[in-house]
């Protein structure tokens, strides 16, 4: 990995990991919902439901080249994981009435202010089917260039930097690539990134 790309990310890493965390009365984001399913066979089943701010929870994940053909990560809080800060794709939930393309280029602005060329549907996939209907969507953006400056939403703090493809091979040894989506993405755009970046 290039010296000062290590350098940034330590950086972000330290500005960002947990210090401490107070434990809150109760949630004001995560839904439970109960149900009882009858089966075609007679047979009933129990579940739970779980809603994130009201919603089902789908999302997209955007795999970001800019033109110089590298990928644009970004590198947040993420308090339960062990080292509690991840490197990821830019991701985050469709919003109400919105198509999964109009949330990847909305979620990939906001995020690092990055506006793509064209982007491209890589697969579609369910997040959690035994209790949520979440259905995530893994885009490919091509040719992204800076246009503003992050929009975060309320709560947010993210940091965003480039890489090649063997350093995100090696952050994934690392433990900091870990997410399920960030994974599953970079398995499904591998080829891709191959193409562009030889």
């Amino acid at each position: 990995m290039r010296k000062e790309k290590l350098q940034e990310l330590k950086k972000y890493i330290e500005e960002l990991k947990v210090v401490a965390q107070i434990k809150e009365a109760k949630s004001s984001f995560i839904t439970s919902i109960p149900y009882t399913f009858k089966l075609n066979n007679g047979a009933y089943i129990k579940r739970e439901q779980i809603l994130k701010n009201n919603n089902d929870g789908s999302a997209v994940i955007v795999i970001p080249l800019t033109i110089d053909n590298e990928i644009l990560m970004v590198v947040e809080p993420r308090v339960f994981t062990a080292k509690t800060v991840s490197v990821s794709f830019p991701s985050g939930y469709l919003e109400e009435g919105e198509s999964p393309y109009e949330a990847a280029l909305r979620e990939l602005k906001e995020e690092t202010g990055y506006i793509p060329k064209y982007i491209k549907l890589l697969d579609s996939f369910y997040q959690d089917e035994g209790c949520s209907k979440a259905f995530n969507h893994i885009f490919i953006a091509f040719n992204c260039t800076c246009k503003s400056t992050q929009s975060l939403d309320e709560g947010e703090i993210i940091r965003y930097m480039t890489f090649n493809l063997k350093e995100l091979d090696k952050l994934e040894q690392m433990g900091y690539l870990n997410s399920a989506n960030s994974k599953l993405a970079l398995a499904k755009g591998r080829e891709y990134l191959r193409k562009k970046m030889r």
